[in-house]
């Protein structure tokens, strides 16, 4: 399908380090906690585990409770840095202030508590939670085909029932650990009317001197 990138739904999730998931997972010292494959992804090596925790956010001070997301995978394998993904209405959920951030980036990022509904295990992160910025993933060969670079700017056009769509600020992360596709989160996902299986565009926009006649959109399918 020319031109065309599969965009899937990437919901709320969880990443972390071996040490935090072993302390989780209350093993003894000098033991290591295992994450059994629940499904695959789409992305080569990346799966749903089976294992589930809580965010637990600061206390609503209208109800005295803390704000709680409960039941939020843990995807694998682990990872060297501990990182919680949300949409924007996850983080009012939980009452906490997540920035837009690529994948990794989470210094300075919001706080959150996990919380092992198994054993009641509790863990504090300092910082971590972000609400990940809207993606492609491609291998070197397809950003060649596509004629865009790592960590380049692009627009993707979603075409479904009622609600078309073009996404700016996609980032396009190109490794040939990747399998072509585009991630967005549960908001953007709901406010494209994306279910099932959707495909998005890649276009090029014209620049500011673009002199647009009739009113149309100075944008094309990028060859």
């Amino acid at each position: 399908m020319e031109n065309k990138i599969l965009v899937e739904t990437s919901a709320r999730h969880i990443h972390l380090d071996q040490a935090s998931f072993d302390y989780l997972m209350g093993m003894e010292e000098g033991k290591h906690a295992e994450l059994e494959v629940r499904s695959m992804l789409s992305q080569p090596g990346q799966y749903v585990s089976t294992t589930r925790l809580n965010l637990v956010g600061p206390v609503n001070p209208k109800t005295g409770k803390p704000r709680t997301i409960n039941g939020v995978s843990i995807l694998g394998p682990l990872r060297k840095e501990n990182q919680v993904e949300v949409s924007a209405t996850d983080a009012r959920t939980l009452g906490v202030k997540a920035p837009i951030r690529q994948s990794g980036e989470v210094a300075g990022s919001a706080p959150i508590t996990l919380v092992n509904p198994e054993n009641g295990r509790s863990l504090d992160l300092k910082e971590g939670v972000i609400i990940a910025k809207r993606h492609i993933h491609m291998t070197p060969e397809d950003a060649e085909n596509f004629g865009v670079s790592d960590n380049e700017i692009v627009y993707v056009r979603l075409v479904t029932p009622e609600r078309e769509t073009i996404f700016g600020d996609v980032v396009v992360r190109v490794s040939p650990k990747f399998s072509l596709a585009m991630h967005i989160d549960t908001d953007e996902s709901n406010a494209a009317n994306a279910s099932g299986e959707v495909y998005g565009e890649l276009l090029e926009i014209a620049d500011d001197d673009c002199e647009c006649d009739d009113g149309e959109c100075c944008c094309h399918s990028k060859e």
